[in-house]
């Protein structure tokens, strides 16, 4: 169709004179169109005047002889010869229609709206020329439109051509707006928010004023905060949880400091207690051998008590009562070359039940007892 109408400017997939207003989805299938095929685009003109359901500048011009045509007529014509230009809207509605859409309508058969859009679909994809308003007329079986109508187009496109001022200065400020148009490859499904943009009609959006940017600077800021967050509690998930244990190895102070009996100030930070004897000083961890609870010292009974299962030791920590099976474990002493003690409760010494007690391992100045 577009080759038939090169000479008159370029048609292409337009529907020819008379037709209806078109909507922008139209339009821009149209300009997609003639982007592919290498023709010309629609003006600003044209795309107004396709709007607004009137001729394009380019055709009104060729609408033009026809009132030359009827001028023409000699001005001496009898009654009798004037007679064949009042048949010639009937002629000019019969020309519009197709021979293979004449044979249809002479068949009698009327079509509905859904099979009209469908053979304008096939046509269109065929690539063959669309059906015109005088042959879908004649297709439904409604009444033909007057001819006059055509032959007063070209004063009405005349007189609408000022009108349509006014949706230029529209879709200028639509322009200002959006920014320009976008060109896209291929052609856009008609109806979608891109058919329009590829047809080179400039999509609406928000003004890209101070209040819109910062909008966009919070929206992003808060995305970005976001996915820091994420990216922190997913990177801590690998760092090792490590518990940090009291040192085994600690100085207690000199060995005058302590008087005889039990010393329990040591108790709450290391777990010890210091027993001191008139002959030696030792070092008592406070576990309980049943279940490994921690005794309470009883100075009014002069004996050590498990608070969970009533075990009982004496001074020394030696069990007596209870289900403790064997005395508590004693912690390696040894005097630092300043003079305190030191304790290393990483070596413990043990009295095995029925076995020989390792209480007495050490010279005095190392191992599980110093000299009192």
């Amino acid at each position: 169709m577009a080759d038939e109408n090169k000479a008159a400017g370029v048609l292409g997939h337009l529907p020819p004179w008379p037709r209806a207003a078109l909507n922008n989805s139209v339009i821009g299938m149209e300009q997609a169109y003639r982007q592919r095929k290498g023709l010309p685009l629609l003006s600003d003109a044209d795309i107004e005047a396709l709007k607004a359901g009137v001729q394009m500048p380019w055709e009104t011009g060729a609408a033009a002889p026809a009132p030359e045509a009827a001028s023409a007529t000699p001005a001496a014509a009898t009654p009798a010869a004037a007679a064949p230009p009042a048949a010639a809207p009937v002629a000019t509605a019969s020309a519009a229609i197709s021979p293979e859409v004449a044979a249809i309508v002479a068949q009698g058969k009327k079509w509905s709206k859904s099979s009209v859009a469908a053979e304008q679909a096939r046509r269109g994809r065929k690539s063959l020329p669309a059906l015109n308003d005088a042959e879908i007329t004649a297709l439904l079986g409604e009444p033909a439109a007057p001819a006059p109508a055509a032959a007063a187009a070209p004063v009405a496109a005349t007189t609408a051509r000022p009108a349509a001022a006014a949706p230029a200065a529209s879709m200028a400020a639509s322009v200002a707006r959006g920014g320009e148009s976008t060109k896209y490859v291929g052609t856009p499904a008609v109806g979608t928010s891109k058919a329009a943009a590829a047809g080179g009609i400039s999509s609406t959006g928000p003004e890209d004023n101070a209040v819109n940017q910062a909008r966009r600077r919070l929206a992003w800021s808060c995305v970005a905060a976001f996915l820091m967050a994420w990216f922190l509690a997913f990177f801590r998930f690998f760092l090792p949880r490590t518990l940090f244990e009291p040192a085994t190895t600690f100085k207690i102070g000199y060995p005058s400091e302590f008087g005889l009996g039990v010393d329990t100030k040591f108790q709450q930070k290391f777990r010890i207690w210091v027993d001191r004897t008139p002959d030696r000083l030792f070092v008592i961890y406070a576990r309980c051998t049943h279940l490994g609870c921690t005794p309470d010292w009883k100075p009014s009974e002069n004996k050590f008590k498990c608070p969970c299962h009533g075990s009982g030791y004496d001074s020394e920590g030696i069990n007596f009562e209870g289900p403790a099976p064997r005395p508590m474990d004693r912690a390696h002493v040894e005097l630092a070359p300043d003079g305190q003690v030191v304790v290393d409760v990483s070596r413990l010494y043990q009295w095995p039940k029925g076995q020989p007690s390792q209480f007495n391992e050490g010279d005095g100045s190392s191992g599980a007892w110093l000299r009192g």
